[in-house]
């Protein structure tokens, strides 16, 4: 008995126009629209709904202005859900309806779980060659010229209790801690084999609520690179990227969202078992990120912004 991953999000925005340019340029699949409710579709089916911040359907914020208002998880029976519902019943905020059973974290998240609606895909990603480890023969690396998210890897939320929301999720869904900054920080994946964190809680000194970003799951770096050069080719703005975290190991590129707070394209991150024993970090700049372009790149260029064109036919040519 294990959840899967995350099924569905839920955010509640002000500007529902750009939310519905913006998760188009980024790749999802425009599914429903209505005037107060927009779904979007990851490849695999995970899906992104966007309402108005005042839609009834929505739970209540965690923080002012556009901002996650729900996550569900999906597991894999009827009889896990069953299992679940058990532990959480006297929890706050328990609901059970439509499928979907429920209750609200120490955050004050909504958080519910389902029989997953996601679907297998099969994906080609990138070979890779190394000195010791020659994958690709005779063929190239793929170019991107935008993205299509697989489905929605990871969550990150800034918490008012670290570690109460760990045992929130550890003690009633079975997940497992892959790392942690110590008393301020806890990567968590949904069950002890899987990708090294689903979910991350970070406290900050104010203690207060927030969501600081949602990853989309890509194919590989080359994806990372190309999806990340179309969204600035359509005008969105960068928080941070392209990079690379050396607790994950994982390529990443980070984006401003109109839906609230970041958005990131993400690829290549670590696979943990339970024989995986979590370790301590000190926050800094070194371990959130190996190597990082502030302000991103522009995708006509394929150059830092800001630096300018190269003048020739290469991005070499040098003026004479």
């Amino acid at each position: 008995m294990s959840v899967l991953g995350i099924d569905e999000i839920s955010y509640g925005a002000d500007d529902l126009a750009a939310c519905r340019q913006f998760f188009l340029d980024w790749g999802l699949s425009l599914a429903e629209e209505q005037a107060e409710r927009l779904v979007f579709e990851t490849l695999n089916g995970c899906r992104v709904i966007v309402a108005a911040s005042n839609h009834p359907d929505l739970p209540p914020a965690i923080e002012a202005g556009p901002t996650l208002r729900e996550v569900v998880w999906g597991v894999e029976s009827e009889a896990d859900l069953a299992l679940y519902a058990g532990r959480i019943a006297q929890l706050p905020g328990f609901v059970q309806s439509n499928g979907r059973i429920g209750c609200t974290d120490p955050n004050g998240l909504a958080v519910r779980l389902q029989l997953t609606q996601k679907r297998e895909v099969q994906m080609h990603s990138a070979e890779y060659n190394t000195w010791d480890r020659k994958g690709r023969i005779n063929q190239a690396s793929p170019a991107y010229e935008r993205a299509q998210p697989i489905e929605v890897g990871h969550v990150v939320f800034f918490v008012k209790d670290v570690q109460a929301c760990e045992r929130f999720y550890v003690e009633n869904f079975g997940f497992a801690a892959s790392d942690r900054y110590p008393e301020r920080g806890a990567f968590l994946r949904c069950a002890p084999d899987g990708g090294h964190h689903d979910i991350f809680l970070l406290q900050r000194p104010d203690k207060h609520a927030g969501l600081n970003h949602v990853a989309f799951t890509v194919r590989d770096i080359h994806e990372v690179f190309g999806g990340g050069m179309h969204i600035s080719r359509c005008g969105w703005d960068t928080q941070l990227g392209p990079g690379r975290h050396p607790v994950s190991s994982a390529y990443f590129w980070y984006f401003k969202n109109p839906a609230g707070a970041l958005v990131e394209y993400y690829a290549d991150e670590d696979q943990l078992t339970a024989d995986w024993q979590p370790r301590e970090f000190e926050p800094g700049p070194t371990v959130f990120a190996e190597w990082a372009i502030d302000g991103g790149i522009d995708g006509n260029t394929r150059r830092q912004k800001g630096v300018g064109a190269a003048d020739g036919k290469f991005l070499t040519d040098k003026k004479h």
